[in-house]
C-alpha cells in the first residue's frame, strides 16, 4: 500500500525533496522527476491544509510518495494531514518517550491511537475503498520522528523503543542550535551528537533519515546507513539555479 515504507523495509535508500512552497505545479514537476518521496513542510513552509491536500493529490499517478511534516505531534494536526492523503507524517522536535508515544497515537486509529475516522480523500489517494483504507492505515502510514535537540540525543534509546515508529530523522540545524553552535555541522560537539544518534538508530533497527547538503554528502550518508534522505530544498534549488544563470550572463 505504501511504496516508500515497503522500500525502507527492504533497506533501500529513498531520495526526496523538501517542499516549502504551497505550489501544486512544483509538486507535479518534482513528482515526475524520479524522486522517491516529497517532504511537504507545514511546519516551516507557508502551506495550509487546502494546499497540502492539492499537493498530495498532484502526486497521483506517479511513484513519488507524499509525506507531510506537521508543526507538532498532535492528533488535531496529524489527522487532517493524513485525511488529505499523506502516506506518512514527520513529527518535529521529539525529545523524550512521552512525545514519541504522542506522535504515534496522533496518527493511528484506535486502539493504537486517537485518530478520528473520516479519511475520504486519503482512501481515494491510496486507491482504496474507505473500509479497505481503514483496515490497512495503521500499518501502511509511515511514522517519522525528528531527532533535532540534544535532549533527544540524550533520550534516544527510550524514544526509539516506542512501538510504531518507522524512521528516526536526524535534523542538523535545530540540533546545532540546541548545542549552541548554529549551523556548524563540523563542530566537535555536533559531530559527537550526530554519531551517537546514528549509532543508536542503527542499533535499534529503524530506518534512519537526514538532510544532505550535496550529492557527495548524500552518497556518504547512504554509506553510513541513512535510508530516508532529503537531497535538496525547493527554495535552495531555485535560488542556486537563478544565481548561477545570472552570474554566467553577467560575466
Amino acid at each position: 500500500m505504501n511504496r516508500l515504507k515497503e522500500r525502507l523495509g527492504r533497506d533501500e535508500a529513498c531520495l526526496g525533496l523538501l517542499v516549502t512552497m504551497p505550489s501544486v505545479p512544483l509538486v507535479q514537476v518534482a513528482a515526475q522527476s524520479g524522486l522517491d518521496w516529497l517532504f511537504i513542510d507545514m511546519e516551516h513552509g507557508p502551506i495550509g491544509i487546502e494546499s497540502a491536500h492539492a499537493m498530495v493529490a498532484a502526486t497521483q499517478g506517479t511513484d513519488c510518495v507524499p509525506v507531510i511534516r506537521t508543526p507538532h505531534a498532535e492528533t488535531w494536526l496529524s489527522q487532517p494531514a493524513l485525511d488529505s492523503g499523506a502516506f506518512g507524517i514527520v513529527h518535529p522536535m521529539i525529545n523524550d518517550r512521552a512525545m514519541a508515544e504522542a506522535a504515534v497515537r496522533s496518527q493511528k486509529y484506535p486502539p493504537e491511537g486517537a485518530r478520528g475516522v473520516g479519511p475520504f480523500y486519503a482512501a481515494a489517494r491510496f486507491g482504496l475503498a474507505l473500509p479497505d483504507y481503514l483496515a490497512v492505515a495503521n500499518e501502511s502510514v509511515l511514522c517519522v520522528v525528528q531527532i533535532e535537540h540534544i535532549d533527544a540525543v540524550a533520550a534516544i534509546d527510550e524514544i526509539l523503543a516506542v512501538p510504531g515508529i518507522d524512521v528516526a530523522f536526524i535534523a542538523p540545524f535545530d540540533l546545532s542550535m540546541s548545542l549552541g553552535v548554529p549551523g556548524q555541522r563540523d563542530h566537535p560537539d555536533m559531530v559527537t551528537a550526530v554519531q551517537r544518534a546514528e549509532e543508536r538508530i542503527c542499533a535499534a533497527g529503524l530506518a534512519m533519515g537526514g538532510l544532505a547538503g550535496s550529492p557527495e554528502q548524500a552518497k556518504a550518508m547512504i554509506e553510513r546507513g541513512y535510508r530516508l534522505i532529503l537531497v535538496a530544498v525547493d527554495v535552495g534549488l531555485i535560488q542556486a539555479g537563478l544565481t548561477a544563470a545570472l552570474e554566467e550572463i553577467r560575466r
